[in-house]
């Protein structure tokens, strides 16, 4: 049983939000559904580290996440920027299994062990982030961040992180997210967020303070998920 990632999937199948409109985006419905086949198999879990569905409303997703459900493997979902319909995790996990889609579960204050790897994380917020709205926005992300890494170790498996926004960035932390890692010695880190070749250039790929941070976003991975373990 393998372990992939991928983020950023921004399906829009039940909402209006065309992708194509941006350079490398073309087909990529198709491309998502054609390469996640090609590696991975029913007995597989897959990360999925948010920007999951442009849906505004839970029950607008259901069409971006019967096409997950289909996809081989289990899932495991954590909230990006735009999953504007995220709600509690409770909320997401019943619609879930009311549409049937069994498949799926929801990351949040919690952990998952998949064969060694206790899988963890949180959204996680700018690396910039100054004002006293953001300041607030990441001490509860502290919070949740050090909740799921404690369930994580609960499991005594190996506790590998996954983010939505990057805690490193064009030679800038998020000195609180950052610190929670080192405080609690992790040495992977997956995120996404980041878009387009401008930005590839400048994130963080490789060891940094002694962790091992990877990159995930779709277009950058090819729309292909990534070996975890």
């Amino acid at each position: 049983m393998a372990l992939f990632a991928i983020a950023d999937l921004h399906l829009s199948l039940g909402t209006s939000k065309p992708m194509d409109i941006f350079g490398g985006w073309n087909d990529y419905v198709e491309r998502i559904k054609n390469n996640w086949k090609a590696v991975v198999k029913d007995d597989d879990t897959v990360v999925i580290g948010g920007d999951i569905s442009w849906a505004m409303k839970l029950e607008e997703s259901e069409k971006d996440f019967e096409f997950i459900e289909l996809l081989p493997g289990k899932k495991i979902i954590l909230k990006g920027n735009h999953d504007y319909w995220w709600g509690t995790k409770k909320k997401i996990s019943d619609f879930l299994s009311s549409c049937g889609f069994q498949s799926i579960s929801v990351l949040f204050n919690s952990a998952e062990l998949v064969e060694n790897i206790a899988v963890c994380g949180t959204r996680g917020w700018f690396y910039d982030a100054e004002s006293d709205f953001d300041k607030k926005i990441i001490n509860r992300e502290i919070g949740r961040l050090k909740a799921s890494i404690e369930e994580a170790l609960k499991l005594n498996g190996e506790p590998v992180v996954f983010l939505h926004y990057p805690p490193t960035y064009d030679n800038q932390d998020c000195e609180d997210i950052l610190n929670v890692l080192i405080e609690y010695n992790i040495k992977k880190c997956y995120y996404g967020h980041l878009h387009g070749g401008n930005a590839f250039s400048r994130a963080v790929i490789g060891t940094y303070k002694n962790i091992d941070f990877h990159l995930i976003s779709s277009d950058y991975t090819g729309f292909r998920p990534v070996l975890v373990r």
